[in-house]
C-alpha cells in the first residue's frame, strides 16, 4: 500500500475539488470522479463521447457500504460475489445516493465492491463510491493496458495515476449481471 499511497491521496483531493482521474481497477484502466458529483459525471460523458443513456458503474470498497446505495439487495448478491472468479458488477434496482446521471431510466445502477489494492483504498479514503468507466471514448476498444490509452483521453482528465503504468498484462473488463425483482438473474456480461 506504501507505493501508492501518495496517489491515492492526490487522486481523492482531485476528485473531492470536482475532478477527474485515470486510474488502474481491478478490470481495465478507468476514468473516475466522485459519484454523487453530477457535473464531474457530465464531464466523463463528455470526454468519452457516451450517450446520457448509456450508465457508467461505480465501485465501492465493500460490502458493508452496498446498503447506502442500495435499500434492498437481494441476498443472491452476496453469493454471486463470493462465488464469482473474477471482478463482477451487479446492477441493482432503485439505487439511491448516486449523481442522478448515473442511473438507468429505471433507476438501476451498476456497482462493483473491488477487491484490488488501489481502488479499494481509493474508494475507502474518498468515503463513497467512484465511478469507473473505460478509459476509452466510446464505441472504440477498450484499452488492455496503460499503454493503449488515447492521447485524448489522457490530455481530458484531471490527474493521472502513476501506479502501475507500467504494467503489459492485458486485463479485461468486469461481469456485469442484473439483479432483478424476485431474484431474477440476468447475464449482461461473462
Amino acid at each position: 500500500m506504501k507505493e501508492y499511497i501518495d496517489d491515492v491521496k492526490e487522486a481523492v483531493k482531485v476528485m473531492r475539488a470536482g475532478g477527474i482521474i485515470l486510474y488502474p481497477t481491478d478490470t481495465i484502466w478507468g476514468i473516475g470522479c466522485d459519484a454523487s458529483d453530477s457535473a464531474a459525471v457530465r464531464r466523463i460523458f463528455e470526454l468519452k463521447r457516451r450517450s446520457d443513456s448509456k450508465s457508467m458503474l461505480c465501485l465501492i470498497d465493500s460490502d458493508a457500504k452496498l446498503g447506502y446505495y442500495v435499500p434492498d439487495i437481494p441476498d443472491v448478491a452476496y453469493d454471486l460475489m463470493d462465488l464469482s472468479e473474477k471482478p463482477l458488477t451487479i446492477i441493482y434496482d432503485n439505487v439511491r445516493n448516486l449523481a442522478p446521471e448515473l442511473l438507468a431510466e429505471d433507476g438501476s445502477a451498476g456497482i462493483r465492491v473491488t477487491k484490488e489494492g488501489f481502488s479499494r483504498e481509493l474508494c475507502r479514503r474518498m468515503g463513497g463510491a467512484v465511478v469507473s468507466t473505460s478509459a476509452n471514448i466510446s464505441g472504440e476498444p477498450s484499452p488492455g493496458n496503460f499503454s493503449e490509452i488515447s492521447e485524448e483521453i489522457l490530455k481530458g482528465v484531471d490527474y493521472i495515476v502513476e501506479y502501475r503504468r507500467d504494467e503489459r498484462l492485458l486485463t479485461s473488463a468486469s461481469g456485469i449481471i442484473k439483479l432483478g425483482v424476485g431474484g431474477l438473474v440476468k447475464v449482461i456480461r461473462e
